[in-house]
């Protein structure tokens, strides 16, 4: 009993560092890549820097919110990389104050060409999806949410 109960730990320890390598076979250049393009989103958006915000987005790009109102009903609010990079170029969130501009990035996950990367901003949560497309990292989906008001 004791036998068996030692070789199913050491058959799941094994399945579960299997798991794990999978998660990060990725270089440090790709990595680096996937946070700069995450900066290149969060920063030009602060900045009201349109090209960098471009750069960062696939054209075919979804950013989504669900929001729910008071009656409890749900919908989905949707935008585009288009109005994204038109509203940055109007000034994106430039109003917003220097000590104010959070923008932690964690990259949660990344296997071959797909990685999924959350944002801290200042006043909603990014979670994005992110592809290797023609060599470069680019955002594809965003799943945002925003942060509780501060009373």
């Amino acid at each position: 009993m004791r036998k068996s109960a030692f070789v199913l730990v050491a058959i799941l320890t094994l399945c579960a560092w299997e798991v794990r390598s999978q998660t990060i076979t990725a270089s440090a250049a790709d990595q680096a890549a996937i946070k700069q393009t995450a900066l290149d989103y969060i920063e030009g958006w602060y900045e009201g820097n349109a090209e960098r915000m471009e750069r960062a987005l696939h054209p075919e790009l979804a950013k989504r919110i669900a929001r729910t109102n008071p009656q409890g009903q749900s919908r989905l609010d949707q935008m585009s990389a288009m109005s994204l990079v038109q509203g940055t170029r109007r000034g994106g969130g430039r109003a917003t104050p220097r000590e104010r501009q959070q923008k932690d990035v964690t990259i949660l996950d990344l296997y071959e060409n797909a990685a999924s990367v959350k944002i801290v901003a200042s006043d909603w949560i990014d979670f994005l999806h992110m592809a290797k497309f023609n060599g470069r990292w680019v955002i594809v989906n965003v799943l945002w949410q925003l942060k509780p008001d501060k009373k």
